[in-house]
């Protein structure tokens, strides 16, 4: 084989094959998701930071496993570098230099390493989170295509010519390497070419500016079809970005309604997206939905996605709370949730296909502003002889508090009322819109009715053009969320604090005085529409901290916390599972000894008040702070 053609030509010349065949491969995939509907993207902007985002943001992501950041960074490392200097290679002053060849051999061996790596996970007995399939074969083709190659490098940093021994050499490389290229199409090796151009095109680049990139796009409600029913209704680049799925599993594992034993898996979801764009696309090799679901359905640009017959069944798009753990553990930065809600919004929007449970509050929403059905007036009644002032009767304020849909809850009623009282212990300058405030929409975006969601915010901004405050101060991450992140879209611009870093801010100030609690166990349960969605998870711990109570804090805490089951619309979507999610939640708190689980959301006060084994006390940060401040007196 390189009796006529020189082994130092034949080899850089396997890799530039490699290269080609990739390319081919790729350009066949990317004529699908051409598909998908226009999409702006700032591609100078974003080829300028793949560099960076790639290897801070992508691996601060992949190191929380440090096996598989090992791996990756040794396997990823190994076959760039050692495929790029073969490549090289192909010019005579470095074909020709024998210590240039030892330092190509180092890259494959280093390659090796990492391939063994990658099949230590998958043999003798594979991990149950990740895919099986053609993942299988992956680390054959990294190991024929690493050793081949290290050893042809050697050959050549010897001095020698081959013979025999280089012709298997070589021809191991290029089977494992033309392999690794043919497998950029359906393979393995796609989830590389596509996570790349992912990463360039991303349609949330805020995500790597520092800062949460959370609030749903606004959905032109004028637009000839709503949602996204079939491949073709998603953005071209949300097609591309769940080809950049690995079927790691992480989002598997992280996700509440898996754990629960609903019928949702994230990462079959978005499998099945992938599946439903291409009739030619490998059988999904990974866990199912639990539950037993499994039904295949049409495929294809313009195959429906959602229903009984189809690839995706209503239940799996119903459970998800919305809760973004598979987002935030996903290593290739995919969008689950605005996968879930763009096809919720069809389903609501298109075919009025709510669940049935859910039905009620919606049409209330849409008719009362309340998904209760409850008078607005009513909101205030928990503040009874507390004198809660009005805005409209003493404006210009300093906060507006909102209160939110929690207020009508007996429960969480005291919990607005230590904070109510707080406010007044410390001086602060505030008022509440009273029954001019309705509900921010956030349950009814979530649910997919987007009309009903933007109706409502653009009542309430309307309402709060009217009077003069400087922030507003709520104890609810879901109307924080709305207010912060999603309303300015429509208009409202406004500078809005949760709860307990006003609270934070009052202490620090020396406005609230509190004394020392060190008799209370406590753990923290971060919101997920605080942590997750808004990245706030230091000010309540540093409210307990300042109280002086022993901290414990859970396995999953932070960004990376369980949901507790309330978001999302899940519990009027009410999809049965083999478990609560909110019982899962408990154990894990239980498993610290905590006897109190701080709060600070009133849906998570609910859901976690609402187990009925649980050994620990259900208290709002501000609960304990003013338990703490009327001790120090």
């Amino acid at each position: 084989m390189t009796s006529f053609v020189p082994l130092t030509t034949v080899f850089p010349g396997l890799v530039w094959l490699m290269a080609a065949l990739a390319l081919v491969q790729g350009l066949r995939r990317a004529a699908l998701w051409r598909v998908g509907a226009a999409a702006p993207v700032a591609w100078l902007d974003g080829l300028a930071k793949l560099p960076r985002r790639y290897l801070v943001d992508v691996h601060h992501v992949v190191a929380r496993d440090a096996y598989a950041s090992r791996m990756h960074a040794v396997v990823a490392g190994g076959l760039l570098v050692a495929s790029i200097l073969t490549a090289l290679a192909i010019l005579p002053p470095l074909a020709d230099f024998r210590p240039y060849w030892f330092l190509v051999a180092l890259a494959f061996g280093v390659t090796a390493v990492g391939s063994l790596l990658v099949g230590a996970r998958r043999y003798p007995q594979k991990q149950k989170r990740l895919s099986a399939g053609r993942f299988q074969i992956l680390p054959f083709l990294l190991v024929a295509y690493a050793v081949g190659g290290t050893i042809t490098a050697l050959i050549l940093a010897l001095g020698g010519g081959g013979g025999l021994f280089g012709s298997v050499a070589l021809a191991l490389a290029a089977a494992g390497g033309l392999g690794l290229a043919f497998e950029v199409r359906h393979g393995p090796m796609r989830h590389a070419a596509a996570g790349a151009l992912h990463l360039v095109a991303h349609p949330r680049p805020g995500r790597f500016e520092g800062r949460p990139d959370t609030a749903l796009q606004p959905l032109d409600l004028d637009a000839p079809r709503l949602g996204s029913e079939m491949p073709a209704d998603f953005t071209w680049n949300r097609l591309l970005s769940y080809d950049a799925c690995v079927s790691c599993g992480r989002c598997e594992t992280a996700c509440p309604a898996f754990a629960a034993g609903q019928p949702l898996n994230p990462k079959k979801l978005i499998q099945d997206l992938v599946a439903g764009l291409s009739p030619a696309e490998p059988a999904y090799a990974g866990n199912p939905y639990p539950g037993g679901w499994a039904a295949e359905g049409a495929r294809g640009a313009l195959a429906r996605l959602i229903g009984p017959d189809a690839r995706i069944h209503p239940d799996t798009l119903w459970s998800c709370t919305t809760c973004r753990a598979c987002v935030e553990e996903c290593p290739m930065m995919i969008e689950h949730v605005d996968a879930v809600v763009s096809l919720r919004r069809h389903e609501t929007l298109e075919r009025g296909a709510l669940p049935e449970k859910a039905v009620v509050p919606v049409t209330e929403l849409r008719q009362s502003g309340d998904p209760g059905g409850r008078p607005l007036g009513a909101r205030t009644d928990f503040a009874a002889g507390l004198d809660l002032p009005r805005i409209a009767e003493c404006e210009p304020v300093d906060v507006l508090l909102w209160l939110g849909e929690g207020a009508y809850d007996l429960r969480y009623g005291r919990s607005l009322r230590a904070l109510v009282r707080l406010l007044r212990e410390a001086g602060v300058d505030f008022a509440v819109l009273g029954a001019e405030e309705r509900d921010t929409g956030d349950l009814a975006r979530r649910l997919g009715d987007e009309a009903t969601f933007q109706a409502l915010a653009r009542e309430n901004i309307a309402t709060l053009a009217k009077y003069r405050f400087k922030r507003i101060v709520t104890a609810d991450p879901h109307a924080l969320h709305a207010l912060r992140n999603e309303y300015p879209a429509f208009g409202g611009h406004y500078t809005v604090t949760h709860h307990t870093a006003l609270l934070l801010e009052l202490i620090r100030a020396g406005k609230l005085n509190p004394g020392r609690l060190p008799d209370l166990s406590v753990t923290y349960h971060d919101p997920c529409y605080l942590a997750r969605y808004n990245g706030e998870t230091e000010a309540p711990r540093a409210v307990l901290d300042a109280i002086g109570v022993t901290r414990r804090e859970m396995t999953r805490s932070g960004r990376r916390a369980m949901c507790c089951g309330g978001g999302g619309g899940a519990p009027v979507s009410d999809v049965p599972g083999e478990r609560r999610i909110p019982d899962i939640r408990m154990a894990q708190a239980a498993e610290t000894g905590a006897g109190i689980v701080a709060v600070a959301c009133p849906s998570c006060t609910a859901m976690l008040e609402g187990v009925t084994d649980r050994k620990a006390e259900i208290r709002d940060v501000a609960e304990l702070l003013l338990q703490a401040v009327e001790a120090g007196r």
